[in-house]
């Protein structure tokens, strides 16, 4: 039985398209699509009943009928950091990162599509994720890479058996390479920013939290901020569970110092993001110097009463070291929230309240980083 997929629209321009024949982008603006899907706020949501992993949530889900392709991800642990601050151990997932939650989601819309190839653009995560679950759902993928991405990465890739294409430049050169790519037929464009599917699985990583917490979430969820994919998911599932009368949480952003156009932007009032340079930084996974999903990342984190911090590669450094002397060894990316709310933070952003923060990648992807020359 073929189920339907919710199709996209635009929020930019209203533009409406068929998920199954949609381009990879909105054809009158050129931004990325959002979904157009809420769940039922009566329907029964009872992820105990469900299997053992982020499909338990099905009924919140924009995909219904069977679920063919799963690696059991989901469900990471809530451990205590501190007496009312809590890390999520998104690094416990299949390929080590959070990635995988939007991943599935797609390579499932993917299987559904029958495409005769996967393309996909990523600074590593995202391209791991992806050539896993491309590999579980039997599809052909090439995950477009910038030079300089860490070598225990594109080794992932190459293992699940994706064809890694190794892009001049920075981010953005393999985004357009991959572009490129999507535009041909017979492909399916895997882009962690344009397609929504994406953020309807990482929005699975609150319902978690509200899980785990009995029926709740903390005063505040902080977020790691490159493209914004984790907090906008985020953003979806803390409005769906308001329309479940579960109270919403502030959502705390962080960007690197070294390359912060939405914290810049935040603080100027702006309702958008103008482009910043490409500059080196420990926390790779979050320099997007051009952030498509710029406006509704400024968007939700304001509905959502919050702010931007930034933080710098020395407090990184030391968030990952004390990270990994609390038994948590991840890579510096994900220590980014950490050292903007952790006990090496300049102020106290959280004013004492109940916080979670996520751990997204593990360290034995890029291992520890170097101290300053």
């Amino acid at each position: 039985m073929t189920h339907a997929l919710p199709g996209y629209v635009c929020a930019e321009d209203g533009a409406r398209a068929d998920a199954r024949t949609a381009p990879w982008c909105c054809p009158l603006c050129g931004g990325p699509w959002d979904l157009d899907f809420a769940p039922d706020p009566a329907a029964v949501l009872d992820p105990a009943a469900g299997p053992h992993s982020l499909w338990r949530y099905g009924s919140a889900l924009p995909l219904t009928g069977a679920f063919a392709v799963t690696l059991a991800e989901g469900n990471t642990p809530l451990v205590p950091l501190s007496e009312r601050v809590h890390a999520k151990l998104d690094f416990l997932m299949p390929t080590l990162s959070f990635k995988d939650r939007g991943a599935v989601m797609l390579a499932e819309v993917a299987r559904r599509l029958g495409p005769e190839r996967v393309v996909a653009d990523s600074s590593g995560n995202a391209g791991t994720a992806f050539a896993a679950y491309c590999a579980r759902a039997g599809l052909s993928c090439e995950v477009f890479v910038p030079e300089g991405t860490s070598a225990k990465k594109t080794e992932q890739m190459r293992a699940h058996g994706a064809t890694v294409t190794v892009v001049p430049g920075g981010r953005e050169a393999a985004a357009v390479a991959a572009r490129g790519a999507a535009d041909l037929p017979g492909v399916f464009y895997a882009s962690h920013v344009f397609n929504p599917y994406f953020l309807h699985g990482t929005k699975t990583y609150v319902y978690e939290i509200w899980e785990a917490l009995g029926g709740h979430l903390p005063e505040v969820i902080v977020v790691p901020v490159g493209n914004g994919t984790l907090l906008l998911g985020a953003a979806l599932a803390v409005e769906e569970l308001a329309r479940r009368g579960v109270r919403p949480p502030t959502l705390i952003a962080v960007q690197s110092a070294a390359v912060a156009p939405l914290a810049s932007a935040f603080h100027a009032g702006a309702e958008d993001a103008g482009a910043v340079p490409q500059l080196p930084t420990l926390a790779e996974g979050i320099a997007i110097p051009a952030p498509p999903r710029a406006r509704q990342i400024l968007a939700a984190v304001r509905k959502a009463g919050g702010t931007f911090l930034t933080v710098t590669d020395e407090q990184v450094r030391a968030a990952q070291l004390d990270l990994a002397r609390r038994g948590l060894f991840v890579e510096p990316t994900a220590a980014a929230c950490w050292a903007a709310v952790g006990p090496t933070a300049p102020d106290d952003p959280l004013r004492g309240r109940t916080a979670v923060v996520p751990l997204c990648g593990a360290g034995a992807k890029t291992g520890l980083a170097a101290p300053a020359a």
